[in-house]
């Protein structure tokens, strides 16, 4: 596919910034400048929970512990998240919480399990000591205009640690357990498949797996509208990035063929780990490799991908489809591990056989070489204005919500806060950033013990 005027001077940009920023490091040693004003600075947060620029301000939509309508408690480690408009006014949000089965005071039933009674058994995917697994989702209706909860409860029951997901044109969500336990170990059932959950489910859905989608450690998911076609990334540092090519794009569950993208560079490590040859805004053509028995009872997707000539990415997890491209974040990619944004552009003959004439081409968008840019990509989403948001996960260190402009500039949106009293601040990660189709609201997840944020401010403003 050939590249557009506005997708050229986008790399040329990219390629400045990055490049200029790499010599300014040399001259200075300290001075990290590329990053751009973006809103302005952020301004300390008096209640202690999320620093944000001057005239923006949040709401908390939920939090851990809350009692919800369906009579069960909020579930701590949020997310993933999605957002669908629900009528005048109103959005919905299915948010993710990657739970391990065992850890019931994060549950949705309660310290002791007890609340589980109230949740039918066909509708619980698996269970451990007669409790069901303590992952799913959970659904929330938020009022933009009041800037209130309207109704919120459990969607998905008796799955374990729903990392990510994604959206589909179906207004359905699409979760995804990190994980690739199996039957008998603590539960009865295998583990690490793909769900959808309907943005305007009433209850608990009927917890089917597709298993066509494949079985591994699942990161997030991304569907091209105009295809249907799902494209899904897994969280492993020798992970693969894969391509659902569905029967029929409106009923997952019908199968379909998976295949996981390669380069027709075969000898190019992406990763750029050991000697960087992989350069920012260099573009490799692809081909995309058939996965035989996704189910994968023994956990090797990736490792026949990798011998058929898969390329191999470093913890593949955000992913986002966008103005036509899918955004891929690496958490540890590049020589310093500290991330890597990859952009793929689907061939004009997506998973159809012109496909080969005409490839799908990736991209190497950012590789920032210091964590004070950008740190451990996790969730990304695709603001209505083109720029990418992306959450940060450090682990250790104060994670932020930066976001990227299609030139590759990147600017900082807000922090977690430091309480008053405590040293350092909050240490959760960030994740789930969606926006209101509007794009009025940013939705953001304060990961643990668990806030849904939903954020308003002047973001036409932008003094980029």
């Amino acid at each position: 596919m050939s590249v557009s005027r506005r997708g050229f001077l986008g790399l040329a940009a990219t390629t400045l910034a990055f490049g200029g920023l790499s010599q300014a490091c040399a001259r200075t040693g300290v001075d990290y400048v590329n990053q751009i004003v973006g809103y302005g600075d952020l301004k300390p947060d008096p209640a202690g929970i999320f620093d944000l620029p001057e005239g923006f301000s949040y709401k908390v939509v939920s939090e851990f512990g809350q009692p919800m309508d369906d009579g069960l408690l909020t579930p701590g480690r949020m997310d993933g998240m999605g957002c669908f408009p629900a009528g005048p006014g109103r959005v919905a949000l299915v948010r993710n919480h990657e739970i391990y089965p065992a850890d019931l005071e994060r549950s949705a039933f309660g310290a002791d399990g007890a609340l589980a009674a109230k949740v039918a058994a066909d509708r619980v995917f698996d269970v451990r000591n007669g409790k069901p697994f303590a992952g799913g989702t959970s659904n929330l209706v938020w009022d933009l205009r009041a800037q209130k909860l309207v109704s919120h409860h459990m969607s998905l029951a008796g799955t374990m640690l729903n990392c990510a997901g994604g959206v589909t044109p179906r207004n359905t969500w699409l979760t995804c357990e990190e994980t690739t336990q199996r039957a008998g170990t603590q539960g009865t059932r295998d583990h690490g498949w793909v769900f959808e959950v309907p943005a305007n489910a009433k209850g608990l859905v009927e917890p089917l797996p597709i298993k066509a989608m494949g079985r591994f450690r699942h990161e997030a998911t991304a569907t091209d509208p105009r295809t249907g076609i799902v494209y899904l990334t897994e969280d492993m540092a020798d992970g693969l990035f894969y391509r659902y090519l569905p029967n029929d794009p409106d009923r997952l569950l019908a199968g379909g063929r998976l295949q996981a993208l390669g380069l027709k560079a075969r000898d190019l490590d992406i990763r750029n780990w050991k000697e960087p040859s992989w350069r920012v805004g260099d573009w490799q053509e692809t081909v995309w490799i058939d996965i035989e028995d996704p189910e994968s009872p023994g956990d090797d997707l990736r490792m026949q991908g990798k011998a058929k000539g898969a390329v191999l990415l470093a913890r593949g997890e955000g992913l986002f489809f966008g103005n036509g491209e899918v955004f891929i974040a690496c958490t540890s990619g590049g020589p310093a591990n500290h991330c890597q944004i990859l952009r793929y552009v689907p061939s004009p003959h997506e998973g159809k056989a012109g496909e080969k004439d005409q490839p799908g081409r990736l991209q190497l968008f950012v590789e920032p070489n210091h964590p004070d840019i950008l740190s451990m990509a996790d969730n990304i989403a695709v603001a209505p204005w083109g720029h990418l948001f992306v959450c940060e996960d450090k682990g250790l260190g104060q994670n932020q919500l930066k976001a990227v402009t299609p030139k590759g500039e990147v600017y900082t949106v807000g922090r977690n806060a430091e309480p008053a009293g405590m040293v350092k601040p909050v240490n959760t990660e960030l994740a789930g950033a969606c926006f209101s189709p509007d794009g009025s609201t940013l939705f953001l997840n304060l990961y643990s013990p668990g806030k849904t944020l939903a954020i308003t401010g002047p973001w036409k403003s932008l003094r980029a």
